[in-house]
C-alpha cells in the first residue's frame, strides 16, 4: 500500500509522475494536513507556484474555507482531482451552503468519475442552486451515475436556457431520449451494459466489447491492447451493418490525415465499395475514418467539432477511455487504455519490433483480407446477432445529427484503471 514515505522516496528519485500518482492514491484515506508537505514539494519540483502557495496557505490556516477552496481549485487546474475533492470537501464542511465551493467540489468529483457523489452534493444543497448550470449538472451527473429517474426529474424541471446553455440542454435531452430507446430491454442499461451506456452518453455505437477480464473488473474495456487486422476488419464489418440498418448511404470515405487513419480509411473504402476523398468537415454523405482521434492534430479536431455535415458519420477504431478524445465518434471500434495499431511498434518477448513501414495501400489490403473478429474469445452479449439486435434497438436515434459533442466516460460501467 502506498504511504507518505513512498511519496518522499519517489520525489527523492526525481520520479515526479510517480509521486503525484501516489498522492492521488492517498487522497481518500490520509488526513489532508498530512498530504500538504509532500504536495508542496511536488508542486515546487514541477514549477507550479500557485499549487505550492495554496498548499502552504492551508498548512498555515487549515480551518480557512478560502484557503481550502484555493487549494482545491489549484489541484483541479493541475490535474490532481482526488486532492481537490479532499480540500473542497473540507471547505464545504467549514462553510456549508456556499455555491462557489459546491460547484467546484462537483467539478472535482466529476474528474474522479464519482458521479453519484456529485449528485448527492448538489441535491443536498438544492436551495442555493441555479438552474444553469447547477441543476443541469444534477441531471447530467445522474445519467453518468446510472440514475435515470433523478436525471429525468431534474431535466424536466429546468427552465429554458439562454444561448450559452442551449447545447447543454440538447445534450442531456439527447442522453435521456437514447436511454428511453433502450430501457426495458433485457440486460440493457445495467452495470455491465457497456455498449448501451456508451450509446446513451455519447450517441455512439460500440462495435466490440472486450472479452478479456470481463468478469474481473474490465467489463468490456481493454487495458493494454496490441490491435490486430482482424479487430479492425470486424469494426468495418459492423460499421457496414450499422449503416445498412440505419438506411445511411454514404458516397465517399474520408480518412483523417494521420497514417493510421489513412490505412484504416483505405480499407474502409474497399469494404464499403466507395471512393476515398480528402477529409473536409463540410463534406456531406461521407464516412470519416480515424484510427485513434487522440492522434489527430488540433486543427483536425476543431474541424470535427460542431455541427455535423448532413450524412457524415465519424468512425474511430481505438478510443482511449482514460484520456478521451476531444470529440465523440458515431461508431467506436473498441475502448482501451493503451493501444498499439497493427502496423505500429509492437511489444514482444524479445523487446520491441519497429513499425511496419509498408505502403498504406498494401497494409489496407491485408486488413481487408483478414478474418474479422477477436483472436479467440467473445464477450457476453457481443456476438454478431447481439450487435445486430442492438443496432435495431437504437433505430432512428443513430447516427446522430446536429452538433458533435465531447466524450462522456466512463459512465455507470466501471473498469479497472492501469494507465
Amino acid at each position: 500500500m502506498t504511504d507518505l514515505h513512498t511519496v518522499d522516496e519517489r520525489l527523492d528519485a526525481g520520479d515526479l509522475y510517480g509521486a503525484v500518482r501516489a498522492l492521488r492514491g492517498l487522497a481518500d484515506g490520509a488526513p489532508l494536513v498530512d498530504l500538504l508537505a509532500p504536495l508542496r514539494r511536488a508542486a515546487e519540483a514541477a514549477g507550479f507556484d500557485d499549487l505550492a502557495g495554496a498548499a502552504t496557505a492551508v498548512r498555515e490556516r487549515p480551518q480557512d474555507p478560502q484557503a481550502l477552496y484555493d487549494l482545491g481549485y489549484a489541484c483541479i487546474e493541475r490535474n490532481i482531482a482526488p486532492l481537490a475533492v479532499a480540500a473542497l470537501t473540507e471547505a464545504d464542511r467549514r462553510a456549508p451552503g456556499q455555491r462557489t465551493i459546491i460547484v467546484e467540489l462537483v467539478a472535482a468529483l466529476e474528474r474522479c468519475d464519482r458521479y453519484a457523489e456529485a449528485v448527492a452534493v448538489l441535491v443536498g444543497n438544492d436551495g442555493v442552486l441555479a438552474d444553469w448550470p447547477d441543476r443541469y449538472l444534477v441531471a447530467v451527473n445522474a445519467v453518468q451515475a446510472g440514475d435515470l429517474d433523478t436525471a429525468r426529474r431534474y431535466a424536466s424541471a429546468l427552465s429554458t436556457p439562454d444561448g450559452d446553455w442551449a447545447h447543454a440542454a440538447r445534450r442531456v435531452q439527447g442522453m435521456l431520449a437514447r436511454a428511453a430507446a433502450l430501457q426495458g430491454q433485457p440486460g440493457r442499461l445495467d452495470g455491465r451494459d457497456l455498449r448501451g451506456w456508451h450509446f446513451v452518453l455519447n450517441g455512439a455505437i460500440l462495435a466490440t466489447v472486450s472479452p478479456y477480464g470481463f468478469d474481473e473488473g474490465m467489463t468490456g474495456r481493454y487495458a493494454f491492447l496490441q490491435d490486430s487486422m482482424g479487430s479492425c476488419r470486424r469494426t468495418l464489418d459492423r460499421l457496414t451493418g450499422a449503416l445498412r440498418a440505419a438506411g445511411s448511404t454514404p458516397s465517399t470515405v474520408s480518412p483523417l490525415p494521420d497514417r493510421s487513419s489513412r490505412i484504416l480509411g483505405i480499407a474502409a473504402a474497399n469494404v464499403l465499395g466507395l471512393p476515398v476523398v480528402p477529409f473536409a468537415a463540410e463534406r456531406t454523405d461521407t464516412v470519416i475514418v480515424a484510427y485513434d482521434l487522440n492522434d489527430s492534430d488540433e486543427q483536425t479536431l476543431r474541424a470535427l467539432w460542431g455541427e455535423r455535415a448532413p450524412g457524415a458519420v465519424l468512425v474511430e477504431q481505438a478510443s482511449c477511455w482514460t484520456d478521451p478524445p476531444a470529440v465523440a465518434a458515431d461508431l467506436t471500434g473498441l475502448l482501451h487504455q493503451v493501444a498499439h495499431a497493427p502496423w505500429g511498434e509492437r511489444l514482444t518477448v524479445d523487446g520491441r519490433t519497429p513499425p511496419d513501414d509498408r505502403p498504406e495501400e498494401e497494409l489496407a489490403a491485408e486488413l481487408v483480407a483478414a478474418a474479422p473478429g477477436p483472436d479467440d474469445d467473445i464477450a457476453p452479449g457481443d456476438s454478431d446477432a447481439d450487435f445486430a439486435a442492438f443496432v435495431r434497438a437504437v433505430g432512428a436515434d443513430w447516427p446522430g445529427t446536429g452538433a458533435r459533442d465531447r466524450v462522456f466516460s466512463p459512465g455507470p460501467v466501471r473498469s479497472s484503471r492501469f494507465a
